[in-house]
């Protein structure tokens, strides 16, 4: 049975246990192949490229964005590369290979940048697009590099495997992406090959114009699309757990054994993604099952998503929310009975490009919650123009999650659980699917939210 697999940036790190857990683990020689295995760069490499994912610090990239020189940086970047290489010569890697490849490949990269650099100096051209351009260019050095080393490890060991360079760096064609992935795909013999290929793919739409660092799940989307696999896996450091196991404990959770693309999406809005949004809908489109797996517990079967899937039994499936939220509410006293002050508000934060994962209504107001990082000065500014007055607030959000929880008693339950807890409520939804229920509570009260809801309905 064809799959095609995608494997993280912390999974990749722990390249041995890949290769034992992922690619070898309970496989006789004729099921080693009829798979696709799509990774991402090493961890932290994507981070050095463009810059840090989560404390945003300058990466090569921003080198370049402020016209400042990228040539010490990138000299810098190989080296940290090479020593990335050195830690995987006891799998079997060749070190002169792939240091050699990865000179050459960065030195091509340089030449693409310094014609970037200086088209972006002349001033006859936008930024906009020059500075994607170098995104995608240095963004496609991590999986190059990453492939490489994975498929001359396995081709060392004996096993027939495939490099399947999406990366188009030496093809100036106009491809699309499917365009791409399908010419890549088309001479390959599935069934006597295991295929490696970068989690990074070139096309004339541009993959991070609209996905940016969640390419790699995109191009592994894009693949399981046009191969048609029964099942597509992606290999995590970590399950797909009922509650966050940092913060309930591992003894008070357990792996999500089965659940929906809907939930899937709430995960997502919430920013516990299995999956981004738009790399799971083709998914779901097509019938193609998606599984969850830890890299480091291979005999566990993980987490099934599948579009039909509904519990038997009513219950809560998962227990997740975030802190970084701020509450925005508009209140005007026109409101009430005027038709389209909603449309002009949200017309405003369309404007401004921010989406919202919370949303209520009162007669005089309406209160939206947004992610911290998209909050902005000039949105209130926006809005103070509109409404009579605007309040913003810093809060968290708890949520239950499930297929089946259409229960009577369970928003009780868990508004007893808070209050128990001295927890107060500011505010709460409940879509009629039921099966998302919000709470937005105070960013100091989130953890012990989690905890007492976990305990009373988990």
């Amino acid at each position: 049975m064809l799959t095609v697999e995608k494997i993280g940036g912390t999974s990749m790190s722990a390249l041995g246990e890949v290769i034992d857990n992922i690619v070898l683990f309970e496989r006789s020689a004729e099921r080693l192949y009829n798979r696709v295995l799509v990774v991402s760069a090493f961890s932290g490499v994507t981070n050095i490229l463009l810059e840090d994912k989560k404390t945003g610090a300058p990466g090569v990239y921003h080198q370049l964005a402020k016209y400042q020189d990228f040539h010490g940086p990138l000299k810098e970047l190989v080296l940290k590369l090479k020593a990335i290489n050195q830690r995987y010569t006891g799998l079997g890697l060749d070190l002169d290979v792939a240091d050699r490849f990865i000179e050459n490949h960065v030195a091509r990269a340089q030449v693409y940048l310094e014609n970037l650099s200086n088209i972006l100096a002349s001033g006859y051209v936008s930024q906009e697009g020059i500075l994607l351009a170098a995104r995608e260019i240095l963004a496609s050095i991590g999986e190059t590099h990453s492939a490489f080393n994975l498929t001359h490890i396995l081709q060392n060991k004996g096993i027939r495997a495939k490099l399947i360079d999406l990366s188009g760096f030496d093809d100036p064609r106009p491809l699309t992406i499917d365009q791409r992935i399908k010419e890549a795909f088309s001479t390959v013999n599935l069934e006597d090959c295991l295929c490696i290929a970068t989690g990074y793919a070139k096309g004339t739409e541009g993959i991070m114009r609209e996905f940016d660092r969640g390419y790699s799940e995109v191009t592994f989307s894009k693949i399981a699309e046009i191969l048609k696999p029964k099942e597509a896996i992606i290999h995590k450091e970590y399950h797909l757990s009922t509650a966050d196991p940092a913060l309930v404990g591992i003894e008070n959770c357990k792996p999500v054994g089965f659940t929906n693309y809907d939930i899937a999406d709430q995960l997502a809005d919430v920013g516990m993604e299995a999956i981004h949004p738009k790399a799971s809908k083709p998914l779901e489109i097509n019938g193609i099952h998606l599984r969850i797996k830890n890299t480091f517990e291979p005999s566990h079967p993980g987490t099934l998503i599948t579009r039909e899937y509904i519990s038997e039994q009513k219950r809560v499936e998962v227990i997740t929310g975030m802190d970084k939220l701020v509450m925005i509410d508009a209140y005007d006293p026109l409101m009430v009975g005027n038709v389209g002050s909603d449309l002009q508000i949200m017309k405003l934060f369309h404007k401004h490009g921010v989406s919202y994962t919370f949303k209520a209504t009162s007669a005089n107001s309406i209160s939206i919650v947004i992610w911290e990082s998209d909050f902005n000065d000039a949105l209130i500014g926006d809005l103070e123009a509109v409404v009579e007055k605007v309040t913003v607030e810093q809060v968290a959000m708890v949520c239950l999650l499930g297929t089946n929880m259409d229960q009577p008693g369970l928003l009780a339950k868990s508004a007893d659980a808070l209050a128990s807890h001295d927890i107060n409520i500011k505010s709460v939804g409940m879509a009629l699917r039921k099966v998302n229920i919000q709470f937005l509570i105070a960013r100091e009260d989130f953890k012990t939210a989690i905890i007492a809801l976990n305990k009373a309905v988990g």
